[in-house]
């Protein structure tokens, strides 16, 4: 079982490098196998064709590969494309490509089902199965921006950390997976392209800070009342809005960074001028931005997108005070690959590979 052996892309350049001259080989090699496997993205020691037969063998003893495979894939009437990746272990992720007149986005996955169970996501339905290795957000990575450039004839502008699960509760791996990404000899992906969206673990935003991270942070609010925070996320009852005012502000502090903040409109639930009152007062402790985004059905009847009308007075209301307002419109609904509808559904448009 490949499993009972090391993940090789668990190591860094200088561990394989070691692992390599322990195993009596030259230490060039490492560069090589380096190279394979996060520049030719090898999913299996056989495929590295330059390294050598017994430096082949004496890896496939002692490591595996971890790797996704594209299990499914379906696209929306407005050309998104939801992909169903299956990992080495059985279990089943989603990443989603959005493409737009002025980018071409991925959103990724970092866990394989969460822990978190919000109430408006159809994923916090699922338990959580498993953290992501960095190689499996990365592939990710790779295989969004191939269908991107299939599809469309045009690479990946962007990467939101915004699919399944919860990045800071899965951060060794998310960072390690950044920073293979805009790696100047890898990926070179620029960290101002990437944001990483969660709902709101204050120590962790206190350690991106401490880290002097240098891609983009959104922070899923959804309410800036702590009572109706806590019954949509249940989250905030152990990192309450105090606690994570205060990590916004240290974050801000040590990065220099805006923050984005996602709040989804339920009809009668948090629409109204005074939520919108208290969002506004929230808002002001960071420079920052808000994105305000229609909610997505995920099949039960709690909860309802807002009226029109009320989406407008309350962005209104929020750019009379000077903050900059965005509304988001959903994408790929109609293949539940839409903010909040990711959940490993299979329907009669999903086509299997």
């Amino acid at each position: 079982m490949p499993l009972d052996k090391p993940n090789i892309r668990n190591l860094s350049l200088p561990e394989l490098t070691d692992a390599i001259i322990a195993g009596g080989f030259p230490k060039f090699r490492a560069s090589q196998v380096y190279d394979w496997l996060w520049k030719q993205h090898a999913a299996s020691f056989d495929a590295m064709k330059n390294i050598g037969a017994a430096l082949c063998e004496y890896l496939d003893a002692h490591y595996h590969i971890d790797h996704l495979v594209l299990d499914s894939m379906q696209k929306s009437n407005d050309k998104t494309i939801k992909c169903g990746y299956k990992t080495i272990d059985g279990q089943i992720i989603e990443g989603v490509l959005i493409p737009t007149s002025k980018r071409m986005t991925a959103c990724i996955s970092s866990q394989a089902g969460c822990s978190l169970a919000c109430a408006f996501c159809a994923t916090g339905k699922l338990k959580l199965m498993k953290n992501l290795s960095a190689g499996e957000l990365v592939d990710q990575v790779v295989s969004l921006n191939e269908l991107a450039i299939s599809n469309y004839g045009i690479p990946l502008s962007n990467i939101v950390l915004m699919g399944m699960g919860e990045p800071l509760l899965n951060y060794k791996q998310v960072i390690n997976a950044l920073e293979i990404l805009t790696d100047p000899n890898r990926f070179n992906i620029s960290p101002r392209r990437i944001t990483l969206s969660t709902a709101g673990i204050a120590k962790m935003i206190m350690k991106l800070g401490d880290e002097q991270v240098r891609f983009n942070l959104a922070l899923s609010l959804h309410a800036a009342d702590d009572i109706k925070r806590s019954e949509v996320m249940e989250i905030n009852d152990s990192n309450n809005l105090e606690s994570l005012r205060d990590a916004l502000v240290y974050f801000h502090e040590r990065t220099g960074s805006r923050i984005t903040f996602e709040y989804i409109l339920f009809k009668d639930f948090n629409d109204s001028m005074e939520d919108a009152a208290n969002l506004a007062n929230f808002a002001r402790c960071v420079p920052c931005k808000i994105n305000i985004i229609e909610y997505n059905s995920i099949g039960d009847s709690k909860f309802a997108k807002a009226s029109t009308e009320r989406t407008e007075a309350f962005t209104d209301f929020l750019e009379r005070r000077n903050l900059i307002v965005n509304v988001r419109r959903s994408r790929g609904k109609d293949i539940d690959a839409a903010c909040g509808q990711l959940a490993n559904k299979n329907n009669q448009t999903t086509k299997s590979l």
